[in-house]
């Protein structure tokens, strides 16, 4: 089983990211983010313990925190993990 995802899915993960953004304050990196919760997940680390690459730990995790409130996983839950 591959860990990765392919620029198709990139793109669809990109598209729903996009569509739940607020429409104001600075725009993210939206596959930098979804790359360090691939990072989180996989290599099970703490949060605080995210690479620097990925950002500051707090600012993946507070975005993290808002769209899981949102429900904003389980689109992808429905897709990626069967």
């Amino acid at each position: 089983m591959s860990t990765r995802m392919d620029e198709e899915e990139w793109e669809h993960a990109l598209l729903l990211f996009r569509a739940c953004l607020p429409r104001r304050g600075r725009k993210a990196d939206d596959r930098r983010f979804l790359e360090a919760l691939h990072f989180f997940t996989v290599e099970n680390v703490r949060w605080r313990s995210l690479p620097k690459d990925y950002g500051h730990w707090n600012s993946v995790w507070t975005r993290f925190d808002r769209l899981s409130k949102a429900d904003m996983f389980a689109p992808f839950s429905t897709r990626w993990l069967r």
